[in-house]
């Protein structure tokens, strides 16, 4: 740095404090260096307290009256250097400070416009642990994983951090995997299909592609990594009933439904029958009455015929899932209350939860009562009263 700016400090430490801060600030603006334009912008606000200025972000020196001044003229220098930081497209730089003032939006704005095709190599992984490991914009960071390092990578970080994203990022991402192998399943058959018939006409619907030609499974074939089939037809749970990458869901059952035995990897109660479990609790969500009926009917066998407590527990939380989200609310507090009634845990399943968005206040204090939870009793008794005043 030139020792110039530094005599022209001292120089204008003869006008002024203010001046000198001036000074700093207009320098470190033009060479860009942010994260001291920061503190210099704190250090100027503390002048006009007449605060000590070596800890310029520090609050313990600032007398409590005038705390919240500073708090304001802290959130103002984070919004200012964010959005220079932005400007260069120094996202994690920028996420740092709209991070610290609660203000995300910007950066994951930012973020969003970001093609994943054109990303230098060199930016990847520092964009990926912004958007998904800082939480900035985790669809977007998924996207770009999925389009740089593939998609069994992606399929493993997602599986290992999906608790931890908010349910409509856990729905985009989710999808993204979804349309991603679904597309790639069709290329794969229709490749294959053009090998034995050139003549049949291009078709990008998966259900078109396998229809009579049970030829394609013969001698234990398949088309896509088995793996990742199992894992997206899994994380499709996660998305909204009202889906249209749910169609393709069911299609990639049906696909699964054809491998042989030894490809199609068992799950959890109650989707030992993988495939076909998944199809009858799909169908349910999205389609006719019949469906919906026999899809209920089918996980309510498999509770019925479980012999193992904790897998009774499995079953009945899919269960209650799938009854309502299709508005079957009394079925599903009736098999709470008989199965789930101990559990409380925000990330997986809460019976008070249940009780509460349901409108079933009356069972949560009947099982309150049974518990001698005299807390919870008293919060749901209370509750209703108010709902009824309030009606």
């Amino acid at each position: 740095m030139s020792e110039n700016v530094f005599a022209a400090l001292e120089e204008l430490q003869q006008q002024s404090p203010e001046a000198v801060l001036d000074r700093l600030i207009e320098t470190l603006t033009e060479q860009k260096n942010y994260h001291r334009l920061f503190d210099a912008l704190l250090m100027k606000k503390k002048q006009e307290l007449g605060v000590e200025l070596l800890q310029p972000t520090s609050f313990d020196p600032v007398p409590e009256e005038q705390k919240k001044e500073f708090e304001q003229a802290y959130i103002d220098a984070a919004r200012k250097v964010g959005s220079l930081f932005l400007e260069q497209k120094l996202y994690s730089d920028a996420w740092l400070y709209f991070q610290t003032i609660q203000e995300p939006d910007l950066v994951a704005e930012a973020l969003n416009k970001i093609n994943p095709r054109t990303i230098p190599e060199d930016k990847v992984e520092e964009l990926i642990q912004v958007c998904v490991y800082e939480g900035a914009n985790p669809e977007k960071g998924f996207e770009i994983m999925l389009q740089v390092n593939g998609i069994c990578n992606t399929i493993t970080v997602f599986d290992q951090m999906n608790a931890q994203l908010k349910p409509e990022s856990r729905q985009k991402v989710a999808r993204l995997l979804v349309d991603q192998l679904y597309s790639d399943l069709v290329q794969s058959l229709q490749y294959q299909v053009q090998q034995k018939v050139p003549m049949a006409p291009p078709t990008e619907n998966l259900r078109e592609l396998m229809a009579g030609r049970d030829w394609m499974f013969e001698g234990g074939a398949y088309h896509i990594d088995v793996s990742h089939l199992n894992s997206v037809v899994r994380f499709a749970r996660l998305l909204n009933d009202d889906d249209p990458s749910l169609a393709k869901v069911i299609e990639l059952c049906e696909y699964g439904s054809q491998l042989d035995e030894q490809f199609q990897y068992p799950g959890e109660a109650p989707f030992e029958d993988f495939y076909p479990a998944h199809q009858h609790f799909f169908k349910a969500l999205t389609g006719e009455e019949s469906d919906r009926n026999l899809g209920i009917a089918y996980f309510e066998k498999k509770l019925e015929q479980e012999p193992d407590d904790e897998d009774k527990q499995m079953i009945a939380y899919v269960l209650i899932d799938l009854l309502t989200r299709v508005d079957q609310n009394e079925r599903a507090i009736e098999l709470a209350e008989t199965y789930l009634s101990q559990f409380e845990d925000p990330n997986t399943f809460s019976f008070t939860d249940l009780c509460r968005k349901t409108d079933h206040l009356d069972v949560l204090q009947r099982v309150a009562r049974g518990k001698g939870d005299l807390v919870t009793f008293a919060g749901a008794l209370l509750d209703t009263q108010n709902q009824t005043q309030e009606s």
